[in-house]
């Protein structure tokens, strides 16, 4: 079987949706709206910048090369100024996910706001809808707003993909939100890689080279009846080192982080699939239907079936 790293897995349940490039040549004071209520929201400044206000006032500086990714579903403005937002100024839209947003493919760098040539200003803009319960894992370990710089010539090269698929009509909009998978897939990397300590457990241990191979072992196949032991093995060190080092860069022994994955993995099957308990069991590694159920009931506070009821989707 092939290997699913975390990252991949948590991401499976989020994409992009309704992407768009916007210029907006804007005459301060100016703000744009965000209110697609996404549980992340993808901004990339090309051309221009502005400063990404919060619903609890916090604000974050935006120019060239830098991507925002906001996480949801508040929410949340791109002005000139700060100081600007309760004048009178121009308030644009981008509302992706209404019926008749005009975030479409058609209008790809066709969107032009205000009169003010000298003020404009290029975005690429991506709004992620998320199904089932995968995507809460990876929302958990993001800040409420993350800014990475990229270089320039990433930026050239976003702008004319995002172009050469306005032109094309077949196909134009999935092209485009494809590519927002992508960005965001290297944005998140990027930033988790910037993060150190701060970047989430799972991750810190893909980046460790004795824990790596263990946790690629256990990712790949999951429903295998893990032992500290046989996770060592993996690694190629003792028993007792493993449990060490496991436990200083994860935060936690290794059978804790096994189980937290594995319940995780169960609500997802229990929530996307109709699989039957016992098929669940033995995809999360337990040798029957109640074992598994008392396990998750004791670490979710409800059995799997009632768990099933609440979260089908």
């Amino acid at each position: 079987m092939a290997s699913v790293d975390p990252l991949s897995a948590l991401l499976s349940g989020i994409r992009a949706e309704g992407s768009t490039v916007t210029h907006a040549v804007l005459e301060a004071p100016w703000s744009i709206r965000f209110v697609d209520d996404a549980p992340l929201t993808m901004v990339s400044v090309l051309r221009g910048g502005g400063i990404l206000l919060m619903p609890d006032g916090a604000e974050h500086a935006v120019g060239v090369g830098d991507t925002a990714i906001v996480r949801g579903p508040d929410t949340f403005h791109l002005m000139d100024q700060p100081s600007t937002l309760d004048r009178p100024h121009i308030e644009y839209e981008i509302a992706c996910f209404a019926a008749d947003a005009e975030c479409t493919a058609q209008d790809l760098g066709g969107i032009r706001w205000g009169n003010e040539p000298d003020g404009a200003t290029a975005l690429i803009v991506g709004a992620y809808r998320a199904s089932g319960h995968r995507h809460e894992r990876l929302l958990r370990a993001l800040p409420p707003v993350l800014v990475i710089n990229e270089d320039t010539e990433v930026c050239a090269w976003l702008e004319a993909a995002a172009a050469d698929a306005a032109v094309r009509a077949a196909g134009s909009q999935a092209l485009m939100d494809r590519l927002l998978d992508w960005a965001l897939v290297c944005t998140l990397r990027t930033w988790f890689d910037r993060a150190g300590s701060e970047a989430p457990d799972w991750y810190r241990g893909l980046a460790d080279a004795i824990l790596a191979p263990a946790l690629e072992a256990f990712h790949a196949r999951p429903s295998r009846r893990w032992t500290v032991e046989a996770l060592a093995t993996e690694s190629g060190v003792s028993r007792a080192l493993f449990a060490k080092r496991f436990t200083k860069v994860m935060g936690c022994p290794p059978l804790t982080y096994l189980t937290e994955c594995r319940m995780a993995e169960a609500e997802a099957l229990l929530s996307e699939t109709d699989s039957s308990m016992a098929q669940i069991a033995k995809s999360v590694g337990y040798a029957d239907a109640f074992g598994f159920s008392a396990a998750f009931k004791r670490h979710r506070g409800v059995s799997p079936s009632a768990f099933r009821a609440r979260n089908t989707l």
